[in-house]
């Protein structure tokens, strides 16, 4: 599946699996075969730091 291009799509798309289906966003990236980083600055871009202590991204 390709993730959605829209970095508010993508914010929930990301926190609603982080939420319900991985421990941390290293490894919902890796089950996906995407670049972590390639995430984190899409949605650091829109505003959005990850928080791995909450395993979401929250607002800065």
């Amino acid at each position: 599946m390709a993730l959605p291009k829209d970095p508010f799509m993508l914010l929930s798309y990301i926190n609603t699996q982080l939420r319900d289906n991985y421990p941390s966003l290293s490894e919902l990236a890796l089950s996906l075969g995407e670049d972590e980083d390639a995430v984190k600055g899409t949605l650091e871009s829109a505003g959005y730091i990850y928080d791995s202590g909450l395993n979401r991204f929250v607002t800065r």
